[in-house]
């Protein structure tokens, strides 16, 4: 399973530790990640594969908005061709 990982908010120290944290925690690889600050505003996507993951996709986006909630931020989880297809004109 191949996914689009989208962080963002108010920029604040480990983000991308806590997140990518609880990838390698689930087993999801990153294999390509994009982060900005524009002020005061955070903004990451990620790329990650699932493959390996024993994490049933509902359950790793699920995971992602609570720790979202609880680091402050808005974490959401897309499958990578729903994604692609969303951002394609």
């Amino acid at each position: 399973m191949r996914a689009v990982v989208t962080v963002t908010g108010t920029d604040r120290r480990g983000v991308i530790a806590k997140v990518s944290g609880f990838l390698f925690e689930k087993n999801v690889n990153i294999e390509d990640v994009s982060q900005t600050i524009l002020g005061e505003q955070f903004a990451m996507i990620m790329m990650v594969d699932g493959s390996e993951s024993e994490v049933e996709f509902s359950a790793l986006a699920d995971g992602l908005e609570q720790l979202g909630k609880q680091i402050g931020m808005t974490i959401r989880l897309q499958h990578a061709d729903i994604f692609d297809a969303m951002h394609t004109v």
